[in-house]
């Protein structure tokens, strides 16, 4: 860990963070007025996460210790700095599950673009996986007085959880920008059935006639609705539905991303000793294929000559796994970009549709076997 952090001490690393910068301040080290480094500076100076580093900014500016300029900087602020009213400042809150998800990585800084373009200044809160401490997270913005809230949320339920329905039944400005099923919530996101479709009529159309679903688990709902695209897919091209080919990996209540991962690695350790092989395989996520493939790589099998793969999501690992994923890219900056804008309209009292659904898109590399069919018919016509 950087100077000022002890791995030892129990106290949260955010707060180990904020106690250093203050003590800095009190020694003189940091003046008032001084603008202090940049998060992805900071982040590297302590060795912790960009999340750690944007929970300690958000405390001392709120205590009053530093303030910042949108689009310049975080500084020190006069010792007799009062803290700051966020009903003075334009002002969205941002409650992810986990900082760490490569997907939502992307959008936050999608977010950050757009909401800095129009001059929202924006607290991000992370609910650690943790449903109590999301809807805690929530309440506690509207408590600071933030005009909006975009929220990535933990449930995947049909139906929205209670404190989004408040939200909603008293109009305050809010957009999901994780799944929600639901029709009357706010949400701005990927249309995940097309998603679906389009990686198994990839497939379908390389010749693979014995393609699987590899699903996250039986609770997870959108899991069901990117299968709900593979079964469209194959009903269209009239291929049989066979449910020995949809795999249920490990435990189906796995929800953090780690596991995702080892959900894909666990079921390529045991992908030989399968009864019922698929030719190609449509996996839920990219996480999930690049632990599949690097288990298979191990067990000495050949991805696409044992089994072809496409991905879904578009994360940097899909192109830089050992054998480039051929993957369903989600429309990231748009997401993320849309979702702010959404709420610059609700705050302004404009009326906007309840759902905006994007539509993904394929990305071919080497994992389905595209590019080597590609490259056998080029030398047979040649």
């Amino acid at each position: 860990m950087g100077k000022g952090i002890n791995p030892l001490d129990p106290t949260p690393l955010y707060e180990q963070v904020e106690l250093d910068i203050k003590n800095k301040i009190q020694k003189g080290i940091l003046l008032p007025g001084h603008q202090i480094a940049s998060q992805n500076d900071l982040a590297r100076e302590y060795e912790v996460s960009l999340i750690t580093i944007k929970k300690a900014l958000y405390n001392l500016v709120n205590e009053g210790v530093l303030y910042t300029r949108i689009g310049k900087g975080t500084y020190v602020a006069e010792p007799s700095a009062k803290k700051i009213d966020l009903s003075a400042h334009k002002t969205i809150g941002l409650v992810l599950r986990d900082i760490k998800h490569p997907y939502f990585s992307y959008v936050v800084h999608y977010i950050e673009e757009r909401a800095n373009e129009l001059g929202f200044n924006l607290l991000l809160s992370s609910s650690s996986n943790n449903m109590e401490k999301e809807e805690a997270q929530i309440n506690r913005f509207r408590n600071l007085g933030v005009d909006g809230i975009i929220i990535a949320s933990l449930s995947l339920q049909y139906r929205a959880t209670d404190y989004i329905k408040k939200l909603h039944e008293e109009n305050f400005p809010y957009v999901m920008v994780s799944y929600m099923h639901d029709p009357e919530c706010w949400y701005v996101g990927s249309d995940h059935e097309y998603g679906g479709f389009l990686a198994t009529e990839h497939l379908i159309k390389l010749g693979y006639k014995k393609i699987g679903f590899l699903h996250v688990g039986r609770g997870n709902l959108l899991s069901e609705i990117r299968k709900n695209g593979y079964y469209r897919a194959l009903s269209e091209y009239n291929i049989p539905y066979d449910s020995k080919l949809i795999y249920y990996p490990g435990d189906e209540n796995f929800e953090f991303i780690n596991d995702r991962f080892v959900q894909g690695y666990q079921f390529g350790k045991n992908f030989k000793n399968l009864e019922i092989k698929p030719d190609a395989l449509f996996i839920h996520s990219d996480l999930m294929a690049v632990g599949f493939e690097n288990a298979l790589l191990e067990e000495g099998l050949s991805i696409p000559d044992d089994v072809a793969i496409v991905g879904f999501d578009g994360i940097e690992a899909a192109a830089l796994a050992s054998v480039p994923l051929t993957t369903i890219v989600q429309p990231v900056e748009k997401i993320g970009r849309l979702s702010v804008d959404v709420i610059q309209k609700r705050i302004d009292g404009i009326d906007v549709g309840n759902r905006t659904i994007l539509k993904p898109t394929l990305i071919i590399r080497e994992s389905c076997g595209a590019k080597k069919l590609f490259s056998e018919n080029k030398l047979q016509a040649g």
